[in-house]
Order: C-alpha cells, then sequence, then structure tokens
C-alpha cells in the first residue's frame, strides 16, 4: 500500500477531536531512511534507530495533515516505499501524556529540519553587529533546482555552477542583500513543499558602512558576488 493512501486510513481512524498524531515510519530500504528524513524535513522529523518519528497537528500549518499528505505522495513518486505506523494520540480536551521513564521522546537532528531551521541555526552565533553576510543554499537533488529558484527569487540567489547550490546575499542593515526574515519566509516556502535545503553562512562582516554604495563586494574564485 502507498505511503499515502496508509496515512489516509490512519487519519480516517483518529478519534473525533485529535489534536496531535505522533507517528513512525520505516523504509523498505534502510538505505531510503536518509531520503525519506530529508523529504519529510518540513514536518520535523526525527530519528530513533531505524525510525523516523514526526508529529502531524489537526491545527494545520507546516505540520498539518495536508503538509503530511503532499510529502507522502512525493516519497510515494521517489518510490521510496515505508510503513507507516501511529503512535500516541493527543486530544485537545484530554490530559498531556506523561513519558514513561526511561523512554524520552526522540530528539528531532537540528540537520534533518529543514531549510528555514538550518537558516535559523546558521544565524545564532552570529555578531550582534553583523551587518553583511554571504550565504549559500545546497540542495539534495538538482530536480530542484528550478522550483527553488522560483520560490527563493526575493534571494535573487546566483547558480553556483560548481555544486547543485546557490549563493545569495543577506543584509542585516541596509544595502544589498536580501533581509533575514524574508530569507527564512522563502525557506519556509521550501520546506512547505518538501524540498531538502540547507542554508549555511559563507563570510561574514560586521558594523559596516556602506557611505553611498550598496554594501561590500566579495571576490571568490575570481567572481565578484
Amino acid at each position: 500500500m502507498k505511503l499515502v493512501e496508509q496515512w489516509r486510513t490512519i487519519e480516517a481512524g483518529l478519534p473525533a477531536g485529535w489534536d496531535d498524531a505522533r507517528l513512525e515510519l520505516t523504509t523498505e530500504q534502510e538505505s531510503d531512511l536518509s531520503r525519506a528524513a530529508q523529504i519529510l524535513s518540513a514536518i520535523g522529523v526525527g530519528k530513533s534507530g531505524s525510525k523516523l518519528v514526526f508529529q502531524v497537528h489537526a491545527a494545520g500549518g507546516s505540520q498539518g495533515p495536508q503538509v503530511a499528505s503532499r510529502l507522502f505522495e512525493k516519497l510515494d513518486r521517489s518510490r521510496i516505499w515505508c510503513e507507516l505506523t501511529l503512535g500516541n494520540v493527543a486530544n485537545v480536551d484530554a490530559p498531556a501524556a506523561v513519558e514513561a521513564p526511561g523512554e524520552p521522546t526522540p530528539r528531532a537532528d537540528p540537520l534533518l529540519l529543514g531549510a528555514a531551521t538550518s537558516w535559523d541555526h546558521a544565524l545564532a552565533p552570529l555578531p550582534s553587529d553583523w551587518t553583511d553576510l554571504l550565504c549559500e543554499l545546497d540542495l539534495e537533488s538538482s530536480d530542484d533546482l528550478d522550483r527553488t529558484a522560483l520560490l527563493c527569487a526575493p534571494l535573487n540567489p546566483t547558480r553556483d555552477m560548481s555544486r547543485i547550490a546557490f549563493t545569495f546575499r543577506c543584509s542585516g542593515r541596509s544595502g544589498y542583500g536580501v533581509s533575514r526574515a524574508m530569507a527564512r519566509r522563502c525557506f519556509e516556502r521550501l520546506d512547505a513543499e518538501g524540498i531538502p535545503a540547507t542554508a549555511t553562512i559563507v563570510r561574514v562582516l560586521s558594523d559596516t558602512d556602506n557611505v553611498d554604495t550598496q554594501g561590500p563586494v566579495w571576490l571568490v574564485g575570481g567572481k565578484t558576488l
């Protein structure tokens, strides 16, 4: 049975008023687990042994049933055969479940949480006075290049022909480059469509003054960026 059909069966059997459903996924081929995790990155998947665990929220949003269905369909199209099982279900009016001793909820690996979260992690260690960033957005598949360029058009992305990646600039104050908030919105679009991508920061400048220019110029590999 296809994954999306398994989900529809599970969803139909959920109790009225359900709030959160904890799901576990295993792949027929163990080598496919990493790829499945990347495709499901938009819904905050975590890894526990040979299984992937994640939650679907009835309220919708980035972890809602519709997003889950789209990602399951993508796994089916990619011919990554999986088995989906239902774990705990939380109801809106029910008391929160108590974690059993010695069985902590698996933590999601930050590297599998998608482009938006990778962007948050990249920004976290920066000094408070940063003003200009040179960044990269790495993709797993060249099939996603065109769609990524469209969804991330506000970044003014430049194709890195040596890799499956784009470069872009981000401005923390003024001058040339997308704002950090707009960049994150672009990455949320990628996550919502299940496009595996990772944002990284290559170079940082702090407390710069543009002085009637659009900001600094970086020379990388003989190219002006």
